[in-house]
Parts: C-alpha cells; structure tokens; sequence
C-alpha cells in the first residue's frame, strides 16, 4: 500500500456526517479501502472510497446505488456484509464490515501453497457465500485472493459484490480497460463481457489452482496476453505444477475451469457439492484458516493504536477438530510435514485407525513426489 496517513487528504474526514476515515488499509484502480467508525453506533468499519472520477458519473451512481442495496441483502458467514452506502461531495463510499485480518494474497504471499485440507477450508465458504449470492441473481464476477478476507478467529469471507458491473456501466469506463483481474477473468468475460454464475466458478476453480500450486495457471508480459491464454489453453491439472495433489482436486479445478461455460458447474453451490465429495473421500480433517500475520489490516489497527487481536499463530486449536496452519520444516508429497499430525481424533468418535488411515494416503500420494527432498527449494522453503 503506497498511501501514507499523512498524505492522504480523507483520513481524519467524516463522511455524510457519520463515518470518520482512519487509517488506509488497500489501494486499487476503483478504490482505497480505509478503516474507520461508525461514529453514531461507535462502531469499527471498513470505507471503502471510490476514485473521484465516478462521484460525477450518474450512470455510474445509479448502478453502484443498486448493487449496495442487493448486496446489502444477502446474509451468510461467507459474505462481508454491506452497512451503508453513500455520496459525499466528490467521494462515492461504501461502508461495510470491517473483517479483523488480512487478505487471502496476503496469506498466500507468506506461506505459499497450501496442503488439500488447507484448500477445503478456505473455499468451502467461498463457494458458502456465492452460491446465496447466485441464488439471488447476482454475480461476483471479480473473484481473486485480494476479495477473500481471512479474519483472526479463521472466518473466511468474500467481499466486493456489484462493483466492478457498476464500473463496466459507467460512462468513464474505457474500452481498453479490463475489468476484473486478468489472472482469474473467464473465457466468456474475455471474449464477450458476459458473465452469469458459471464465470464466478472459473475464477474459484483458478482460485483453487493457486491454492493448490501457488501460481495461476496462465503467464503473459501484460494482462491482455494473460487474459486471452484461456480462450485457447485449458487449464493443467494442478499436480502437473506441484506433486503429491490428489486426483480428485485436479478433477475439480478440471470440472470448474472448463472452457465452454456449459461444461463447468452450474453455480457455486454445485461446486459446493462437489467440494464435499472430494473432503469425505480424502477424509480431510476440519482446518482453521489463519489470518496474515503482516497484514495491512494488522498495520492499520496497529496506527490508531487499536488493540490487536491476542490469538497467536502457534497457538492450538480452540476445538479438537481445529487446526492450526504453521510453516515447517519440510514437505512430503506437497503437504507439510506438520500437517500430517493434523489427522487428531475427533472427540471420543474418532479412533487410532484415522491417522493410520491419513498417513496411509498420504504416502500413497507421495508415490510420485519429490526423491530426496530435490523439488524442496522449488517451493520456496
């Protein structure tokens, strides 16, 4: 994040007379994202500002007006809820949840790949969230590591509903722009601009490839050549790019990604079934997903001298079928040594023969993974 506090004229401004601006957290192309209170509730939210360019562009206003309100209407754990929307002078703002944390790039940029069970955890509300988001009628289309949200107790939430639909419909928008992120745009999105639930699945079937891999399964010198890689290219399975990932998740990202739009999962919720399938045929144990720990939440909060959050890294689960994510020493098969303890007994239901049973697997899976630890450093450890 470039923006300090110092130099940016909205911090200490109070927005439509009850939003006070803190301490920036994100910047992008559309927006800076701050936290701030709710002064009337006295309570911490997030503000995100658009660009000053769109507070004159009626069209635009209209349309970032709509989105709110729909968004505003859906409730589940994996959505960031909607407070409050508004226009103040040259500034159109959203006010929303402020998630304690830090974002799923960040996570990802600190511990690189993660093992299937890690995967499962995270888009299990992913998919939670956007499935009531299709039933709705409403699309994402924007899905990416920089809009899922990790908070500090192991929520996972996706956020920026309607947005980038309110800029494709704004009169300022060049046709030489792509909106969304290159890396995760469907074919259809790329070709035509059209997009409808099974869009919003591609960009979570990439999703689960960098998971997975810890790269996006397309390259190019800009975003154009990335984004147009897909109109030609399916996308590899991702035990081609990191061994030891089991069948059934290179079967998902498969399903997911496909090119033709039909051939992929309905919506999210299908996806979501799916999802469940591959975790009780794995027999993946229940993860916690931990936030950033240098997070530019975790900055912020730390600025205006807000108590951060006590939960520790290293600290053990809060209930016997939680676990906690640590970097260790080494791999096996892609999965993290430590991980492999992962597989604790469920309460009183769960016996020796699980983490027989998972360590059993797992050394299945390793039948064509690194020899010798030789593939270790391409991870990055």
């Amino acid at each position: 994040m470039e923006t300090s506090q110092c130099s940016d004229p909205l911090v200490g401004a109070v927005l439509d007379g009850r939003y006070r601006v803190d301490t920036p957290i994100a910047t992008g192309g559309m927006s800076t994202v701050y936290r701030g209170l709710d002064i009337r509730l006295d309570r911490p939210v997030a503000v995100k500002v658009m660009d000053p360019r769109y507070a004159g562009d009626q069209q635009f206003m209209v349309r970032f007006q709509r989105e709110a309100r729909a968004v505003a209407r859906l409730k589940h754990p994996g959505l960031v809820s909607v407070y409050d929307q508004g226009l103040d002078g040259r500034h159109a703002f959203l006010v929303m949840e402020l998630v304690e944390g830090g974002t799923l790039r960040e996570l990802l940029e600190e511990r690189g790949p993660m093992p299937p069970h890690a995967v499962a955890a995270v888009l299990a509300p992913v998919l939670g969230g956007l499935a009531v988001a299709h039933r709705a009628g409403l699309v994402h289309r924007d899905v990416k590591p920089e809009n899922v949200l990790i908070s500090d107790d192991g929520d996972v939430k996706i956020a920026d509903f309607g947005l980038v639909r309110a800029v494709a419909e704004a009169k300022i928008t060049s046709t030489s722009v792509m909106l969304g992120t290159a890396a995760y745009l469907s074919p259809e999105q790329v070709g035509t601009g059209d997009a409808d639930p099974r869009s919003d699945v591609y960009a979570v079937g990439i999703l689960a490839y960098e998971l997975l891999t810890g790269a996006t399964p397309f390259t190019g010198d800009n975003a154009l050549a990335v984004a147009y890689q897909r109109m030609d290219n399916d996308v590899p399975p991702p035990s081609a790019a990191i061994a030891g990932v089991p069948c059934q998740f290179d079967d998902l990202v498969a399903c997911a990604t496909a090119r033709d739009p039909d051939a992929r999962f309905a919506d999210a919720q299908d996806m979501a079934a799916e999802l469940d399938d591959v975790v009780t045929e794995l027999g993946l144990p229940a993860f916690r997903v931990p936030a950033p720990r240098n997070s530019a939440q975790h900055a912020a909060a730390t600025v205006h001298h807000v108590r951060r959050p006590t939960r520790a890294f290293t600290r053990g689960p809060s209930s016997p079928d939680e676990v906690e994510y640590r970097r260790p020493a080494g791999l096996f098969a892609g999965i993290e040594i430590d991980e492999l303890e992962l597989a604790r007994q469920r309460g009183k239901r769960v016996t020796t023969f699980w983490l027989i049973a998972i360590l059993t697997l797992t050394g299945l899976i390793a039948a064509g993974a690194w020899t010798l630890g030789s593939n270790l450093p391409a991870l990055g450890l």
